[in-house]
């Protein structure tokens, strides 16, 4: 795998409003899922870039509420249905996240995961389940991707709450993560069980340690956010091409 060039992408997203931009840009396609996946909310779209064959996987709507199904259970469904039926070399979890002005972070900045994801708000002290918990699934190094597209790095943390408790906080801390989010770790749980290398891409629209609401925060920058994310993909989605997973390590 480290050495096959990357022809498929799957990019996993969580909100219609995150993934519009993007699919806009690449002229994207919807595509109707296999029957045999059942009545899942789940929407595929494909597109070429360059030469890269691209799946944006949205996790689509609620059945009962239309609004969209965030959080780690969704994500690691569509992770699971898309990496089985769609193959891809590469994985990517993309979309808008929290970060903490202690680590110089700014509202628009946009990160790469890197080393590890893990959860925040699985809290299971019984003997050895705290580890488990936490999780610490691996991410693809793209170390030299990020430096290559002036990109930030950052350890990512999953929960499922917008907001950060008191436990999630001193969770946050021990784990060193950056980016907070609530999909990631999800994704990654699923890419490590079937094999399928993987890396975040995220936009940050809100700063956990403001005095400011998140979600006050969230509904302020998430335009600019988003933007900012569909055209930090297509510049890795370009980066992509006619590399190996192992470049996106290392300069050839």
């Amino acid at each position: 795998m480290q050495s096959r060039p990357i022809r498929t992408v799957a990019v996993i997203m969580a909100m219609r409003a995150e993934a519009r931009p993007l699919l806009e840009h690449i002229r994207a396609t919807e595509r109707e899922l296999p029957e045999t996946v059942g009545p899942l909310p789940i929407q595929w779209h494909d597109a070429r870039v360059g030469g890269l064959n691209v799946v944006v996987s949205v996790n689509g709507p609620d059945r009962h509420r239309g609004v969209d199904e965030i959080g780690t259970q969704p994500a690691a469904l569509n992770a699971y249905v898309t990496m089985i039926h769609r193959r891809p070399d590469l994985v990517i979890s993309a979309g808008t996240a929290g970060g903490w002005t202690r680590h110089g972070t700014r509202v628009g900045d946009v990160f790469v995961s890197r080393d590890r994801f893990v959860f925040h708000d699985r809290r299971i002290m019984l003997p050895g389940f705290e580890h488990y918990a936490v999780g610490s699934y691996p991410s693809v190094d793209a170390s030299h991707l990020a430096r290559a597209l002036g990109l930030k790095e950052g350890i990512v943390t999953t929960g499922n709450s917008l907001d950060e408790a008191l436990d999630d906080g001193r969770a946050i801390i021990a784990s060193g993560a950056t980016v907070k989010d609530m999909e990631a770790a999800s994704i990654a749980w699923v890419a490590e069980m079937l094999g399928v290398p993987m890396l975040a891409i995220k936009s940050i629209t809100d700063l956990v340690d403001q005095s400011t609401a998140t979600a006050e925060q969230f509904a302020v920058n998430f335009a600019s956010a988003t933007q900012r994310l569909r055209d930090t993909l297509v510049e890795v989605l370009e980066f992509c091409e006619d590399r190996t997973i192992a470049d996106l390590a290392h300069d050839r």
